[in-house]
């Protein structure tokens, strides 16, 4: 398997990222370029696709006349978001489980995989991301119900940097592939009831362990 080397951008962009859900840089915090690129000694340049790239995740807004800050990481935004992901998803998955072929089972543990590799080597941003979509899009493929996935593609989106702080902070990183395993096995043995009830402990589970984590940041700063 081909060694992938991280780009001077990823590796800029992860370093703020952890400082950003560590609480190091906290909500409304600028984030001046120039102090960056010398606390990180590399130039303007990745630094600046850097904070675009966390721009896309939520993590970073950009303001007229006042450049870059960090976004708020709520507690109080978390339940609704997570809830409703969680009755969303669930939903989903019992419309798909019966349809799923051989061969979506097939593409989802080649996923899982991959998800797991990338865990093992520490590319939180890719597990998180573009693999765990592709995992979960994968068993919710046969659901045909386009306007409940368009969705589920909203919130999962707004959930990710919840999900990063969980793989990376919460424990998520121990947890997470052995919960899609699981899951994946439910599906495999067509168990919609099992499958479903699991997938709502996980997604709810992955919020209970993020909103403790915030209210200790959140009182901490008090």
């Amino acid at each position: 398997m081909a060694i992938e080397h991280k780009t001077r951008t990823q590796l800029v962009a992860e370093a703020i990222r952890k400082k950003i859900l560590t609480g190091e840089i906290k909500a409304g915090d600028p984030l001046r370029q120039a102090a960056l690129a010398a606390e990180l000694n590399v130039s303007r340049i990745p630094v600046r696709e850097a904070l675009l790239q966390l721009e896309a995740e939520g993590l970073v807004n950009f303001e007229a006349h006042k450049g870059a800050t960090a976004t708020e990481l709520s507690a109080s935004q978390i339940d609704e978001i997570f809830d409703l992901r969680a009755l969303l998803e669930a939903e989903l998955l019992s419309h798909s489980i019966e349809g799923l072929t051989d061969q979506d089972l097939i593409d989802a543990e080649l996923i899982l995989t991959e998800l797991e590799s990338a865990m093992d080597a520490g590319d939180t941003h890719l597990a998180t991301g573009d693999l765990n979509s592709r995992f979960h899009g994968k068993l919710y493929s046969r659901a045909q119900r386009p306007q409940t996935r368009e969705l589920v593609d909203m919130y999962s989106k707004n959930s990710e940097r919840y999900v990063r702080m969980h793989i990376l902070l919460a424990g998520g990183l121990t947890t997470a592939p052995e919960e899609h395993r699981t899951l994946l096995n439910h599906c495999r043995a067509k168990d919609t009831k099992k499958a479903c009830d699991f997938l709502k402990k996980h997604i709810l589970g992955a919020k209970n362990d993020i909103k403790k984590l915030l209210l200790k940041i959140e009182d901490e700063k008090r």
